[in-house]
C-alpha cells in the first residue's frame, strides 16, 4: 500500500509540474502576442473624422465616405501582431474613394485565431452588394484560406502575404486578386511571393514596389527580421493604396 500511494504521489507531482508548464507556456505566449508596437503619429491622426471621410471606432475600425453612400466594401485583415491602427492611414485613402473599409481587430492580434471574422462584417452591412478581402502579411494568408472558403468573395488582395498550401486559388478564374510585395522585404521576401505564382489564378497582377519592405505597409516601425526600406513610408503606401484601388476599381 505504501507503494501504491508514493507511486500515486509521484504521478501527482508530475501532473502538477506539466500542467505549471503548460500554464506557463500560455502566459508567455500572450504576453508575447499583445505585445506589440504602437502605431506611429501617422496612423492615429488617420483615426480622425474629417469632411469627406467618417471614422467609427468601436467593434471594428471603420471608415465611410461622406458624400456618397458606399456599395463596395473592403475588409483588412491586420498583419500578426499588429495594431489593426497602423493600416488606418490605407483606410481612410480609399474610404476617401469611395468605399467602405474595414480592419477588424483579432484575438492575441493574430489572425490566425478568427480567419472567418469577415462573417461578422459582412452580415453587419448587408447593403454592399460587393466584397474585397484582403490583408497584410498574416493577415493577408488569413484572406487568402477565407475566400478559399468561400467562392462568394471575387476579391482578392495579398499585401506582402501569399496563401497557404493548402489554400490554392489557382482555378479560380473568377477571382480578381493583386499580389503587392516590396522588393527589400526580409519576411515575405521576393522568393516566397514568387513561389506563390502556383497557388494563385493567371490572371493575378503581381505588382513589386521598389525599395519597399515589409513594415512599410503600415504605420507601426520597424519590424524584426525585415530589411531596410530605400524608398519612405509616404512613397510605398501611396503606391500600395493605387495598386489596391485599381484592383477594386475592376469589380
Amino acid at each position: 500500500m505504501p507503494k501504491i500511494s508514493s507511486r500515486w504521489g509521484r504521478v501527482r507531482l508530475l501532473l502538477s509540474s506539466l500542467l505549471l508548464l503548460l500554464a506557463l507556456a500560455a502566459a508567455i505566449f500572450i504576453v508575447w502576442a499583445t505585445w506589440i508596437p504602437a502605431p506611429m503619429p501617422e496612423a492615429l491622426a488617420a483615426l480622425q473624422s474629417d469632411a469627406t471621410v467618417q471614422v467609427i471606432t468601436d467593434q471594428w475600425l471603420v471608415f465611410q465616405p461622406v458624400s456618397q453612400t458606399a456599395t463596395s466594401g473592403f475588409i483588412i485583415y491586420p498583419g500578426g501582431r499588429i495594431d489593426p491602427r497602423a493600416y488606418a492611414p490605407a483606410a481612410h485613402a480609399m474610404a476617401d474613394a469611395g468605399y467602405l473599409v474595414i480592419i477588424p481587430s483579432m484575438p492575441l492580434n493574430l489572425a490566425v485565431l478568427a480567419p472567418d471574422r469577415a462573417d461578422q462584417i459582412i452580415a453587419a452591412y448587408p447593403a454592399i452588394q460587393k466584397w474585397a478581402i484582403g490583408g497584410h502579411s498574416l493577415g493577408g494568408t488569413m484572406a487568402a484560406a477565407y475566400v478559399y472558403q468561400h467562392p462568394g468573395i471575387k476579391i482578392l488582395v495579398l499585401w506582402a502575404a501569399y496563401p497557404a498550401n493548402n489554400n490554392p486559388l489557382i482555378s479560380r478564374t473568377d477571382l480578381l486578386v493583386t499580389s503587392i510585395y516590396g522588393t527589400r522585404d526580409g519576411l515575405a521576401t521576393p522568393d516566397k511571393i514568387a513561389a506563390s505564382h502556383t497557388l494563385l489564378p493567371p490572371t493575378t497582377t503581381w505588382t513589386p514596389i521598389e525599395g519597399g519592405n515589409h513594415a512599410q505597409f503600415g504605420w507601426y516601425g520597424p519590424q524584426s527580421g525585415d530589411n531596410s526600406a530605400t524608398i519612405t513610408r509616404a512613397q510605398q503606401q501611396a503606391m500600395v493604396i493605387t495598386a489596391t484601388l485599381a484592383l477594386l476599381a475592376k469589380e
